[in-house]
């Protein structure tokens, strides 16, 4: 067991100073970009990418303005919101065993605070806006949160990221407020399995509420599975077979670290590997054509009404198509998943900051958004804030 570990160490280790081609139709995938000669390869890269995010501008009445265009000329079209710091789980990847200080309640933004920070982001070109935590359906004015944003000009897109486990009693009406699109965690299909991870019991509400999300015309309803070596990279194949015979969309997500969730590249299973013991059981497996800002690698299996996906953070990083910002629950504006660096926008809101004001602390942050963001072992070294607090 060991000598496997080892043996895919050095693998990682040799895969993060080359760069490889991955997939029909995608864009050059940079493992390290500390590796030497390979800035004009970047630039290249970049320019690619940024022709063709720039095909996608809106052309509505909502322009992206510069405040939400960086350096390196990426659109930031996407921001997560986080909810809440609060979850009714207590998932080892996600939280410290020993838990963390959560926020008090006068600290986090109140509704009125986040539909104002919400509407500056439509009105200079936001189009997709995903609801995180935490676990956002704790939140008990969720539903009013959904119908405010639903109603801001120019947004498109209102997402969820939840974990399901009071989803399904909820979802009619949230559909009803405006929620258009659904991802739902869920790592095991094993209900003994999932007490382990997550620490709490429920295993069965969360299938019901992927049940309730294909019911009610969700298509696809995404699930996130993070996959953990020695914990269910065995489950990979039944995950696939969820996608057989109902609109979901598989997505296995390599396993990242954050403060507190005691990463070891021992537990990583890499994109690669997925991918292999993917295509040895389903052959008739096609990579899908990924838009420029995809997060995730699609792949189609020939009869199953669903998709598989593989997001590759660690290994196979998505920074040059990066249209993504990010409000925490606090307040704090964060640029990059990976970056230490937060910036707050409750301090001034509260202060009596105009929108203006805001606008130009928003643009800074933007400006400030590096390249990419660190090498797969630099990242474990980094400090950050624990995956409960940064939003999924």
């Amino acid at each position: 067991m060991m000598s496997r570990f080892t043996d895919s160490a050095l693998r990682f280790k040799k895969f993060s100073s080359i760069a490889v081609k991955s997939g029909k139709g995608s864009n050059t995938n940079l493992r390290s970009i500390e590796d030497e000669g390979i800035s004009s390869i970047r630039t290249r890269w970049y320019s690619t990418c940024f022709a063709k995010l720039q095909e996608d501008v809106p052309k509505d009445d909502n322009p992206v303005s510069q405040m939400l265009v960086d350096s390196f000329g990426r659109l930031h079209t996407y921001l997560r919101i986080s909810l809440t710091d609060r979850c009714n789980l207590r998932c080892q990847y996600c939280m410290p065993a020993e838990g963390v200080d959560l926020t008090p309640k006068p600290q986090l933004l109140n509704q009125d605070e986040i539909l104002r920070v919400a509407n500056l982001f439509t009105s200079s070109g936001v189009n997709k806006i995903r609801l995180t935590g935490g676990e956002p359906t704790i939140r008990k004015d969720i539903e009013d949160i959904c119908l405010g944003l639903s109603n801001l000009k120019g947004l498109k897109t209102l997402a969820m990221t939840t974990n399901g486990l009071t989803l399904a009693m909820k979802l009619p009406r949230l559909k009803e407020c405006g929620l258009t699109s659904l991802n739902i965690s869920l790592d095991t299909l094993v209900p003994a399995k999932f007490e382990f991870l997550t620490r709490r019991r429920g295993h069965h509400k969360v299938l019901e509420s992927i049940n309730a999300a294909v019911e009610l015309g969700y298509n696809p309803v995404k699930v996130n599975c993070v996959v953990m070596r020695g914990f269910n990279e065995d489950e990979i194949s039944d995950f696939v077979e969820l996608t057989r015979e109902k609109p979901i969309n598989i997505r296995f997500i390599e396993f990242m670290p954050f403060d507190g969730n005691v990463w070891n590249v021992k537990k990583l299973v890499s994109y690669s590997e997925m991918f292999d013991r993917v295509v040895r059981e389903y052959p008739s497996i096609k990579r899908l054509q990924d838009h420029p800002t995809d997060t995730a690698k699609n792949f189609k299996i020939e009869g199953h009404q669903g998709a598989v996906s593989f997001i590759t953070s660690m290994t196979e990083h998505f920074c040059a198509g990066c249209n993504r910002l990010r409000l925490l629950a606090d307040g704090n504006f964060k640029v990059c998943l990976f970056g230490p660096s937060e910036v707050s926008l409750r301090d001034p809101l509260r202060r009596g900051a105009d929108d203006h004001e805001l606008r130009e602390i928003i643009e800074a942050a933007v400006k400030r958004k590096k390249a990419s963001h660190a090498g797969m072992f630099d990242i474990a070294k980094t400090a950050n804030r624990p995956m409960i607090h940064i939003g999924g």
